[in-house]
């Protein structure tokens, strides 16, 4: 089902059982799999891939337990050229994805993200809201980022790391603030990051490191909790 308000460029591919609904506007040359769902408003740019059972353009939801309730009034998703979307990903409203952006299978985006030209968003990642990535960064396999966490040009991210954001733990009454991981800095396979840590530029955590406080640039850090190699 193709909503009539909907525009859609040139050579435009679209799956079987796809819908598409008012003021989407869809590119020249983008190729839509099967059953997909574009959800109102949603902006796809040209030359993009969308992989069989998406979810693009949802809307967050709450409950009344939740004490910080998501934004309701968020722009549309938008999608940028050359994008790649892997098969099951669900992306939310407000968040964009700029050109040559490739997120795998079953990845999920929420609300007000920002991910950079040419990353890799992994399978099976998780990204909350409010979250900036920047450009030419990967996040491998299975990691999970926090809301309101920041990662800078090309940072690499290993399989099934994990950040946090909250420091009490459903407070309630306290500010999040996860981790802000600086340019070039690598963080191996199943690291913790806590709330409000900073990784330096070209630092280096070391696989299963639990890290507690701040690395210094171009330091390198193991163990739990992570502490700095001896040289």
């Amino acid at each position: 089902m193709i909503d009539k308000t909907a525009i859609l460029g040139e050579n435009v591919k679209i799956g079987h059982y796809v819908v598409i609904e008012e003021d989407v506007l869809i590119g020249d040359h983008v190729e839509i799999g099967n059953h997909v769902t574009i959800k109102a408003g949603t902006i796809i740019a040209d030359h993009t891939t969308i992989h069989d059972f998406c979810l693009l353009g949802k809307a967050p939801t709450s409950n009344k337990k939740m004490a910080r309730k998501p934004v309701v009034d968020l722009e549309p998703l938008y999608i940028g050229e050359n994008v790649t979307i892997g098969s099951h990903t669900c992306l939310y409203q407000g968040s964009v994805l700029y050109q040559g952006v490739l997120v795998a299978d079953m990845a999920s985006i929420r609300e007000k993200v920002c991910v950079g030209e040419d990353s890799i968003i992994g399978k099976n990642v998780m990204v909350e809201n409010n979250v900036v990535i920047g450009q030419h960064v990967t996040i491998q396999t299975g990691s999970y980022v926090t809301a309101h966490m920041v990662i800078e040009d090309e940072v690499f991210i290993g399989p099934c790391v994990s950040s946090s954001n909250d420091k009490y733990m459903a407070s309630r009454t306290k500010p999040l603030q996860g981790p802000i991981v600086k340019k070039t800095a690598r963080i191996g396979n199943n690291a913790t990051l806590l709330p409000s840590v900073i990784v330096g530029e070209k630092a280096i955590i070391g696989a299963g490191s639990v890290v507690t406080k701040d690395v210094s640039a171009n330091q390198v850090v193991i163990g739990n909790p992570a502490k700095e190699l001896e040289k």
